[in-house]
């Protein structure tokens, strides 16, 4: 349920905005008064400013630039209040983006996901970071923090089927690749697997627009489109409204956790430099000696525009990383069947590991992830100057630390509190062995020029620069 619209206005710059109230939808119904004094708190230690932020994204839906100052400056007047009543909690917003309403009426998915943000930042906050009950410097407890949260958002479910493919790629990317991984998803969806990815647009959500059609012939009425993203990105990558399960992990590494333990299987599409990060994460944990038997189906794929930046990525992980990295991925171009039938064949192999060994489809308790993997990684021109980029250094750890470096260029690129601070110190400067130097330098040339590392709202500058 939800009250009509109460006014709207047209801001100077011709964008239409809606004040409304909306009560929640299935997620979370009451709050006690401390939490909503939490939520209204607009100081340091209060959660008004990143609720905020979040649910300006999910409102934002199918906004055309992924420039996450330059969403806050043009919805600079939006505000989140908070009505507790009786019957529960209501919410009042000023100066929403109209696209989120239709004829007055907020849509109901944005509806289920602005609540569920609501549903998240709250439970992290209360349950995870301030109950005392997760010690979140130890590796078990890290992972026990996602496994909470995942649960409270019903993402976890038994008896669960192993049918969860995470799909990877760039938000940015160009119309013949987005029309491919639709067509991935739709041959997805005809083998009745559902799909999980980072909920934005692009790769994120072509994958999903086609699982839908493949679920509807099949006549599957309960397909599960996953989003997890985090407040780093959610302005720069809003969740598109397929999404029918959102989830905001508290910061990066529990949300990359969070995809490699509900997903059986991974696919990965072109993007740019965050996808790199995604790759050199999961190869990372695959090549940890613990998880050298454990199946996990990884393909990587594009339609043939894309076939020399997957190559790219393969020639530097083949030079980085060894053959054993090489081993644990294939890269099919221009064959959206094979893809499916190869992730589905993969998916045998869960099934049998998993019943052999007791463990749970819904959350893959037995993949070890090292604690370097877990640590949130902020990233400052200090934290990227230190970064170790060894020769000698084991696989799995020189994976972490160039997972590193990707994310702090993504967070140079749309987080607007990183970005601030290039343009006031200067580029990050990343440093290493002369040989590992120069095939990153390569491979971030080859983005550039590729045009992998251009935002939709402006020609890039690269916020880093190779020191030798």
């Amino acid at each position: 349920m939800q009250y009509p619209v109460t006014s709207k206005s047209i801001r100077p710059d011709s964008d239409e905005t809606i004040d409304a109230e909306v009560w929640p939808e299935g997620s979370l119904e009451v709050l006690s008064q401390v939490e909503v004094d939490q939520l209204r708190n607009q100081g340091a230690g209060g959660l008004y400013q990143l609720l905020r932020r979040c649910i300006l994204a999910v409102l934002n839906s199918g906004g055309n630039t992924d420039d996450a100052r330059a969403v806050l400056e043009k919805h600079r007047d939006f505000s989140v209040g908070f009505i507790q009543q009786d019957r529960g909690l209501k919410i009042s917003l000023k100066g929403a983006p109209s696209s989120a309403f239709v004829d007055g009426v907020m849509i109901r998915g944005i509806r289920e996901q602005v609540f569920a943000v609501l549903r998240d930042v709250v439970f992290t906050n209360n349950e995870i970071r301030e109950s005392g009950r997760f010690d979140l410097k130890t590796s078990d407890n890290i992972t026990n923090a996602v496994f909470h949260i995942l649960r409270n958002a019903r993402v976890l479910e038994s008896p669960a089927a192993p049918n969860m493919v995470v799909c990877w790629g760039g938000h940015a990317i160009s119309r013949e690749e987005y029309d491919y991984t639709k067509k991935v998803g739709y041959e997805l969806g005809l083998r009745q697997l559902n799909v999980c990815t980072g909920c934005g647009p692009g790769a994120m959500k072509g994958p999903m627009k086609g699982a839908t059609i493949g679920h509807s012939k099949q006549r599957i009425r309960n397909g599960r489109y996953v989003g997890i993203t985090e407040p780093g990105i959610i302005a720069a990558e809003s969740p598109n409204p397929i999404v029918n399960s959102l989830v905001v992990m508290p910061d990066m590494e529990k949300r990359l956790e969070a995809f490699v333990r509900v997903g059986h299987g991974i696919v990965v599409f072109p993007g740019g430099v965050g996808t790199a990060e995604e790759v050199l994460y999961l190869l990372g944990i695959l090549l940890h000696p613990d998880n050298r038997d454990l199946p996990m189906p990884f393909i990587m794929t594009g339609p043939p525009e894309s076939e020399s930046y997957l190559r790219h990525i393969d020639d530097f992980v083949a030079a980085t990383l060894g053959a054993a990295a090489k081993s644990r991925y294939r890269i099919i171009i221009d064959d959206p069947q094979e893809v499916a039938r190869q992730i589905q064949s993969g998916l045998k192999q869960v099934i049998e590991f998993r019943k052999h060994h007791g463990d749970a489809f819904y959350f893959n308790w037995r993949l070890k992830i090292d604690h370097e993997f877990q640590k949130p990684f902020v990233a400052s021109h200090t934290a990227m100057r230190e970064l170790v980029l060894a020769e000698d250094a084991p696989p799995h750890l020189l994976a972490a630390n160039l997972r590193r470096v990707f994310s702090g260029i993504v967070s140079g690129n749309v987080r607007e509190d990183t970005m601030a601070r290039i343009e006031r110190d200067g580029p990050f400067e990343i440093q290493g062995s002369a040989r590992i130097m120069g095939l990153l330098d390569d491979l971030l040339k080859a983005f550039v020029a590729d045009g992998r590392m251009k935002l939709v709202s402006r020609d890039y500058v690269p916020c880093y620069r190779i020191v030798v």
